[in-house]
């Protein structure tokens, strides 16, 4: 038996992205488990005016998501330190959104539900931002001003959950998208040698991927993330993103593969869902609404109002998302100033196009009636 743990454990080495397969196996294994509980429990969601779908679909894939992830991530890490406040805030916001699956949290349960997980993650685990790369000026956050440290950490760790989580609007697309955000940090992780980190998120990404098919090809098996797993995506993807910020701080410049627009770059690879979040806040805000107030103003719902299908809108924003990536790659040792710059027009033009063929669209309505 030992024998077959160091076997394992050589070939993760040399080849974590191993554990795509493993997690999606698992999650085949369960799925059918899944949708049968998910269905004898009625827990499903039923069409409204925040969807945009037909029929009652179970919406707890987020069990499935969470549960051959963590499985493949302690039959992978048995010799990986897997730290146990990570695994209780995941479990904690796990929960959160299972329950808010099925009993519809208010915002601010909702929030405070996240604040905790938050407390867990940053506090306790300690995966927070140390050093903001020259941003506002500040380098490193010293011990004196741990708070600023939690601060920003926290609002970093809401702003993705609640991106992820409120791009969750069309069959496959915060899947689609997570899996594009895991494949970046696992290879980038992979190539630097940190393979805990990369077995972490190439992990996800078997998960993401089996429940893909199900939610996008599943048919009468169709099921919904929900809550559940977009919200432990986020969890997921914050950890990731502060170890690759942390990971190219100024004083890691030998590092191989060193990045000095770290924090830029993260914002390009997590484009879509934080500049989509940023932009329906603001709208609402604008016109008076609170920025939590549900409504159809996503980039997605926009491009289903053209008359775009759900598999059509997911192709186009991944592709949209990975042209971001691009030009991180493109921009990775420019400054943060200027390659957050070109990211933010890139977006205003990406949004006017959008809105400009919206108008024509509405224009020519008008004329008709």
């Amino acid at each position: 038996m030992l024998l077959v743990r160091e076997i394992v454990q050589e070939i993760l080495l040399h080849y974590p992205a191993v554990v795509i397969a493993i997690s999606f196996s698992i999650g085949l294994f369960f799925m059918p488990f899944v949708l049968k509980m998910a269905i004898r429990k009625q827990m499903v969601v039923r069409p409204n005016r925040r969807t945009s779908h037909h029929g009652n679909v179970p919406n707890v894939g987020g069990i499935n998501i969470f549960s051959s992830f963590l499985i493949t991530l302690l039959l992978a890490s048995p010799s990986l330190s897997v730290n146990s406040l990570i695994l209780a805030g995941m479990y904690f916001i796990f929960v959160v959104g299972f329950i808010d699956d099925l009993l519809d949290f208010s915002p601010r349960k909702k929030l405070l539900g996240e604040l905790i997980a938050a407390f867990i993650l940053i506090v306790l685990a300690d995966i927070r931002l140390t050093n903001l790369h020259g941003l506002l000026g500040i380098y490193e956050i010293s011990e004196q001003y741990i708070i600023i440290s939690y601060v920003i950490s926290a609002f970093l760790f809401l702003l993705i959950i609640n991106s992820l989580n409120l791009i969750d609007g069309v069959d496959g697309l915060a899947t689609g998208i997570g899996m594009v955000i895991c494949s970046f940090f696992g290879i980038y992780f992979q190539l630097t040698g940190c393979i805990e980190l990369a077995i972490m998120a190439y992990s996800f990404i078997g998960a993401l991927a089996l429940f893909f098919i199900y939610n996008v090809f599943g048919g009468r098996s169709k099921i919904f993330m929900g809550d559940s797993g977009s919200l432990v995506l986020g969890f997921v993807v914050y950890i990731l993103v502060v170890k690759f910020c942390e990971l190219n701080i100024i004083t890691n410049q030998t590092l191989p593969y060193y990045i000095c627009a770290a924090p830029a770059v993260a914002v390009c690879v997590l484009s879509v869902p934080l500049i989509d979040t940023l932009r329906v806040m603001i709208t609402r805000i604008k016109h008076g609404h609170s920025p939590f107030k549900a409504d159809k103003n996503h980039v997605h719902h926009l491009l289903l109002s053209l008359g775009f299908s759900h598999r059509q809108v997911t192709l186009i924003l991944v592709l949209v998302n990975i042209s971001f990536i691009g030009l991180a790659f493109i921009g990775r040792c420019w400054s943060n100033f200027v390659l957050g710059g070109i990211a933010v027009l890139l977006s205003i033009i990406y949004t006017v196009i959008v809105w400009r063929i919206l108008n024509r669209r509405q224009a020519k309505n008008n004329l008709k009636v």
